[in-house]
C-alpha cells in the first residue's frame, strides 16, 4: 500500500484536481446533511487560507484547513490560526493520518509567523483526539457569525480548544471569544 504524503498548500493554489478531490472526500461524509462542499464557503463556515492534505496513490484521503485572524480574547487582541475541516477518509482511520496532519498543520502555522495559538471548536465526541494532538480545551462564552450568517453567542462550556504556537499556554487571555466572523 503506497504511503500516505502529507502536503501544505496555500488555497489560492489549489488545482482543479485538488478542489475535486476534496469536494470528494467532504461530500463523501456530508453531503446528505449538509449538501455539496463549496471551498470558498465550507457548509457556511469561514475558508481556509491554508490546507493541509494528505494523500495516498494520487487522492486525497485527508484534510485539515486553517485561517490567520486577529479574534478578541477577554477585550485582547489575539492572532490565531483557526482551525476547520478536519476530516479522514475511512481508508486510512487507524493509520495515525489525523495526528500527521494536525502535527503538519501546527508546523504551518509556526512557520506562517506571527500565529499566537492554533483555535478549534468541535464536537464533544472528538476532544480526546485533539488533546491528543497536544491541543487544550478552554472554557469560555463564544460570539461568532453562525453558518446563515446571523451573530451567535455560545455559553461557556463548548468544547473550544487551543494550542500553543509562538505563545504558551498561560498566556492566553481570560474573558470571552470574539471570533470576529465565522468560525471555520
Amino acid at each position: 500500500m503506497p504511503e500516505v504524503a502529507i502536503e501544505i498548500v496555500a488555497h489560492e493554489e489549489l488545482t482543479s484536481s485538488d478542489l475535486e478531490g476534496l469536494r470528494r472526500l467532504f461530500d463523501a461524509e456530508y453531503l446528505d446533511d449538509f449538501g455539496e462542499w463549496d471551498p470558498d464557503m465550507p457548509y457556511g463556515y469561514a475558508p481556509h487560507a491554508v490546507h493541509v492534505i494528505a494523500r495516498r496513490g494520487g487522492g486525497i484521503v485527508g484534510h485539515v484547513g486553517w485561517a490567520r485572524r486577529t479574534i478578541a480574547v477577554g477585550g485582547d487582541g489575539i492572532e490565531i490560526g483557526g482551525v476547520g475541516g478536519v476530516l479522514i477518509s475511512d481508508v486510512v482511520r487507524g493509520e495515525r493520518v489525523g495526528s500527521r496532519l494536525m502535527g503538519a498543520a501546527a508546523e504551518s502555522m509556526k512557520v506562517a509567523n506571527g500565529v499566537a495559538f492554533g483555535y478549534l471548536g468541535c464536537r464533544e465526541e472528538v476532544v480526546s483526539f485533539y488533546a491528543s494532538c497536544g491541543w487544550t480545551r478552554i472554557s469560555a462564552a463564544e460570539r461568532s457569525i453562525d453558518t446563515s450568517g446571523r451573530p451567535r453567542e455560545d455559553p461557556p462550556g463548548q468544547p473550544l480548544l487551543i494550542l500553543p504556537v509562538e505563545d504558551e499556554i498561560a498566556d492566553w487571555p481570560v474573558g470571552a471569544v470574539d471570533l470576529r466572523g465565522r468560525a471555520w
